[in-house]
């Protein structure tokens, strides 16, 4: 179905946008990811990448036109399909030139009070500038605070990282185009509000903001002030008696932390990056900031022992014994976009599965000695992932995606990833996985890992997969199938290697097997194929020698 792409908002202040060059042309295949055009904002030329796929069906603007944020910009869908209707009913009313050069906040507020008396209109003040939630992907309605990086009081300046947002897609930074002092904070962190919300104020230092917020405010509909749920009831689950222990106590309000904030950690920018530098994994530290924030101190006082038994006490006390108790998470804009993906791949793929044991043997001992090389590490994955690539190559009808008009052969191989984080699944992508070495799989993987875990993934290195690689053989899983991440044709799921009973030579042995399944999208990929390709992927993961030659 055809898909209206608008002029995106690519910063706080812009009200339009100029087409400075258009990178694809009618009639051309689009994949997720790709650069559509250059658009030229008030405060650059920034390139504007495409979150659907399909054919460019229509240009609504030629290089050098300008339109508001909101205009028809491109159509993409299915090739030869009729977009008359679209075209008929999202026609481009006619803007007023002088209401268009207004400041966002300026118009908001201004539309807000347009029936109102002369004297009872309010602008914004020259020495404040306003900041909204800001479109950062063309299919964003809403966006989430995941973190802000500055506080109220702090001076801040043109390129400086005020929040992170998290999105439909990814959490992102989002910086500021304006300098001075942060005045006001509109959402706090874990609050969500829809594009164009106030998210902030920027202006001269002591400046009296109390009015632009009651403006700001009253303007937003009265109806999405009610939609959201009672901040206490969420954020101050009453688990802990007055003369718990100060452990259970601890973990009660990590846990309280936790829901408050739709299910992600809370943690200071600079705990992160402490936490990033000693590998220590977030979620399994207790904060003792407010509302149970991780702050600098957790990290460099963080106890796994400590932490097991505060855990442990946590989950006693979050559901006592005799009790029904029940905490609600909000899903956060991942899950809802992850399960968009999931059911459209379930509902339009013709799906089988092929299923093949692996002798690991000769693996584990060609990684042995991999590993022994100094300032070398792989894992079995980098070796599943190297094998698959190689035998894509042997068998493209493998890598290739389904249209309703053609099957398209993707001449490059780039295996995404699977990898498990607090909110959900994400798939960082190793562009040309073909061409690229073992060790640089395996440094590429355990970087786009550590990313995806802090969710500072771009889109860009969540785009273009032409094969999805997904294991579960760490977390003990014998074997599983997963769900096709389209637009691939095929994904491979990888179970654990466990010791089972073996035929050599005649005689019955212990061996190292493990299990790897094929999902197949039918209308691309038959059995026969899908067949071939595990048997040519099970003799290199086999025989690893041959990935190296």
């Amino acid at each position: 179905m055809a898909e209206i792409i608008t002029m995106p908002r690519l910063s706080d202040t812009m009200t339009e946008g100029v087409v400075a060059e258009w990178l694809k042309k009618v009639g051309d295949k689009v994949e997720e990811g790709d650069i559509l055009a250059q658009i030229e904002t008030d405060k650059a030329t920034m390139e504007f990448e495409s979150f659907n796929e399909g054919y460019l069906l229509h240009i609504g603007l030629q290089v050098g036109e300008t339109a508001p944020v909101d205009s028809l910009l491109a159509i993409i869908g299915e090739k030869g399909e009729d977009i008359s209707e679209l075209l008929a009913g999202n026609k481009a009313p006619e803007v007023n030139k002088e209401e268009s050069s207004l400041p966002v906040a300026e118009k908001e507020v201004s539309a807000s009070t347009e029936t109102t008396s002369a004297e009872d209109t309010f602008v914004v003040p020259d020495n404040i500038t306003v900041v909204t939630m800001p479109r950062l992907s063309d299919t964003m309605t809403d966006g989430t605070v995941a973190a802000w990086l500055k506080k109220v009081g702090d001076q801040v300046s043109e390129g400086d990282i005020l929040a992170e947002i998290e999105t439909d897609k990814a959490t992102m930074e989002f910086e500021s185009f304006n300098e001075g002092t942060l005045l006001y904070v509109g959402l706090q962190e874990g609050e969500n509000a829809p594009v164009d919300s106030l998210l902030a104020i920027i202006g001269e230092a002591g400046t009296d903001v109390t009015e632009v917020v009651s403006k700001f405010k009253s303007a937003s509909t009265a109806p999405a002030a009610e939609e959201k749920a009672p901040a206490v009831e969420k954020e101050t689950p009453k688990t802990v008696s007055e003369n718990a222990s100060a452990t259970t106590a601890t973990a009660t309000k990590r846990v309280s932390a936790i829901n408050s904030e739709n299910g992600r950690i809370i943690a200071s920018p600079l705990a992160k990056a402490l936490a990033e530098e000693k590998g220590i994994n977030l979620a399994k530290v207790i904060g003792t900031g407010d509302s149970g924030r991780i702050i600098k101190i957790d990290i460099e006082n963080y106890n796994p022992v400590v932490e097991v038994a505060a855990n442990t006490a946590a989950s006693v006390l979050a559901a006592p014994s005799g009790e029904i108790s029940r905490t609600e998470v909000k899903n956060s804009q991942m899950r809802k976009a992850i399960v968009k993906a999931l059911d459209n791949s379930q509902t339009t793929a013709v799906n089988f599965t092929v299923t093949m044991d692996i002798d690991m043997d000769n693996a584990i001992a060609s990684r042995k000695v991999i590993n022994s090389i100094p300032d070398t590490k792989i894992s079995f994955n980098d070796l599943v992932v190297k094998a698959t690539a190689m035998a894509l190559k042997s068998h493209p009808q493998v890598n290739t995606e389904w249209t309703n008009e053609q099957t398209i052969y993707n001449n490059h191989i780039s295996i995404g990833v699977a990898v498990a984080i607090e909110d959900g699944l994400v798939v960082p992508v190793i562009p040309f996985t073909d061409t690229k070495s073992l060790t640089q799989i395996g440094a590429e993987v355990k970087e786009l890992a550590v990313k995806a875990k802090n969710k500072k993934l771009t889109p860009d290195e969540m785009s273009g997969s032409t094969f999805t690689v997904s294991n579960l053989g760490m977390f003990g899983v014998d074997h599983f199938t997963s769900i096709i991440n389209q637009p691939n044709s095929a994904i491979l799921s990888v179970g654990g290697i466990k010791q089972k009973p073996v035929v050599k030579n005649g005689e019955i042995v212990v061996g190292n097997v493990m299990t790897l399944t094929l999902a197949c999208d039918h209308r691309t990929i038959d059995g026969a194929v899908g067949a071939a390709f595990m048997n040519t992927l099970k003799e290199y993961i086999e025989n690893p020698v041959t990935m190296l030659a």
